[in-house]
């Protein structure tokens, strides 16, 4: 059985930078990746993001990009493996822990500590919404920067009211003729450069305090019915929908071996140290109960972590 100082599970930009700041420690690193609704199970739910202007460092870059060089950088360190394996189970060991994988090969693994960065998978609409499950893949989606060219010179839909709503449309606006923004509450509210980006793009237009009732169509989406009435109409003609309704915490794991979590059932942590209820579990990025989630305070919470642990390795002296 392969061993190891730090075993991250998640391997998104989150996971990444504790891999990289765990092997500046000489930690021994492991992270395993896999696809929660991202095509690259390396990178996260970041590479999906069609720009980032937040991340200090970078003026502008897409999300893939972004992705791309703190995974280099990981990989830069012979400490560091990555693998494309899915965590299943999580059991105490006289030393730590041991992470069995879903892997033919029958990945077993063992760690002195352990980073959860599992994050988040996209909220689905609800099962009530005719359809919505039926036109996945075929017309509705999760990913406007993955499936948006698909809808060049067509009539599209985002449902949500968030900054990642208002971000999909504006990218969607540079392929379709018509975006709309159907948000079941009073006002949308993304950050306000976004909030005035969407207001000045002609292309887009806000329907707020309407749900979709049923997603309509043949062999793929052809409009949505709507809960109330808009321009005389409860139907609206559509050609795809992209659902931009949250994320799903992704906890199960943590929730199994102890890890204490909230209603919310994000992982409750030690803001300054990112340590979880259990000694040698830490956790970090959108999968913890921090309030302000971006991929820069993922990034730091993961790096602290690898410190933390580096520091309890140390102390308890712990052996292979």
């Amino acid at each position: 059985m392969n061993k190891y100082d730090f075993l991250i599970i998640g391997a998104g930009g989150t996971g990444l930078a504790a891999a990289m700041y765990a092997a500046r420690l000489g930690m021994k690193t492991l992270v395993l990746g896999f696809s929660h609704g991202t095509e690259n199970p390396v990178g996260g739910v970041i590479t999906t993001t069609n720009i980032v202007e937040n991340y200090p460092g970078f003026i502008k870059l897409t999300g893939y990009e972004l992705s791309k060089k703190i995974e280099e950088h990981t990989r830069s360190y012979d400490l560091v493996e990555i693998k494309q394996e899915k965590a299943v189970e999580i059991k105490k060991s006289k030393y730590g822990f041991i992470v069995k994988t879903s892997s033919k090969a029958g990945g077993t693994y063992e760690t002195k500590t352990l980073l959860f960065a599992t994050g988040t998978k996209w909220r689905k609409l609800p099962e009530s919404v005719k359809g919505s499950r039926e036109f996945e893949n075929k017309g509705v989606n999760y990913c406007a920067l993955c499936d948006g060219p698909l809808y060049k010179n067509k009539i599209v839909a985002v449902v949500g009211g968030s900054d990642s709503a208002a971000k999909d449309a504006l990218l969607l606006a540079e392929h379709s003729v018509k975006v709309y923004i159907i948000y079941r509450g009073e006002k949308i509210h993304p950050e306000p450069i976004n909030l005035e980006r969407v207001n000045k793009n002609k292309k887009i237009e806000i329907i707020n305090k309407t749900n979709i009732v049923e997603v309509k169509g043949d062999e793929r989406v052809r409009g949505v019915l709507l809960d109330k009435a808009y321009k005389n109409s409860t139907e609206l003609k559509l050609d795809g929908v992209f659902v931009a309704i949250g994320h799903i915490i992704i906890s199960e794991l943590a929730e199994n071996i102890g890890v204490k979590l909230n209603k919310e059932k994000e992982i409750i942590i030690n803001h300054m140290t990112s340590e979880t209820n259990m000694k040698g579990i830490y956790a970090a990025g959108d999968v913890t109960d921090k309030p302000f989630k971006q991929l820069i305070t993922g990034v730091a919470d993961g790096c602290t972590a690898a410190y933390s642990a580096y520091e309890y390795i140390n102390k308890e002296k712990i052996e292979p």
